[in-house]
């Protein structure tokens, strides 16, 4: 039976104000990390973000936490080269992982950051749900379909955030949809519900919020 892939609805009230209280609260910067031996105490839920370079992660990082400097957004794709922590409070780890596909990146650099992914995703215990970022203007390429099969082969639940809606029309997005809804058929470890944000105009924030803060 092949999995149903629909779009996140919007947040019950009591959703929305669990996620609103937990992104309004302290949003600290921990560290950033290039070995496993120096991540965190695994003490608490974690999330972590992953997603191509430039498809706009540091951009939704600093619109869910509402602060425009927290994540260093660049016009650089690549820049970022470790595994970076956030803390929501004691509540959450945020976790922005190095983007990926970067062809320019120097190969010894790009295949430490694979090693040191692959070596993340398969040991962290606490590890909740990896949230995939796939740029609406683009839809998921052959580079996001290695970081989904990882995904799967490491048994971590993933779930598509789809970025820059705002950049699109809305046949365009209908498109963009239906395109990533086929692209997750084959990912077991795909989590049925795609989240559609716009850092720029807040779309879908509130939802991505939500769900972040509920999960246990």
């Amino acid at each position: 039976m092949s999995m149903i892939f629909t779009l996140a609805s919007e947040p019950e009230d009591e959703a929305r104000e669990t996620g609103r209280l937990l992104f309004a609260g302290p949003v600290d910067f921990v560290k950033g990390v290039t070995s496993m031996a120096a991540l965190p105490p695994a003490d608490r839920i974690e999330v972590c973000f992953a997603g191509r370079s430039n498809v706009g992660k540091s951009s939704l990082i600093n619109a869910l936490t509402g602060r425009k400097t927290l994540a260093r957004a660049s016009n650089t794709p690549g820049r970022t080269q470790e595994i970076n922590y956030f803390a929501l409070g004691e509540a959450r780890y945020l976790v922005d992982l190095p983007g990926y596909g970067y062809a320019e990146a120097p190969v010894a650099i790009v295949a430490r950051w694979q090693a040191l992914l692959k070596q993340y995703l398969a040991g962290r215990p606490t590890l909740r749900r990896a949230f995939v970022l796939i740029d609406a203007r683009h839809g998921v390429k052959a580079v996001d379909q290695e970081i989904l099969t990882l995904l799967d082969r490491s048994a971590v639940t993933f779930q598509i955030v789809l970025t820059k809606v705002d950049k699109i029309n809305r046949t365009e997005r209908a498109a963009v949809i239906e395109q990533v809804k086929g692209a997750l058929a084959k990912h077991p470890a795909a989590y049925p519900q795609i989240v559609v944000t716009s850092s720029e105009k807040g779309e879908g924030i509130e939802t991505l919020r939500a769900i972040i803060a509920t999960l246990e």
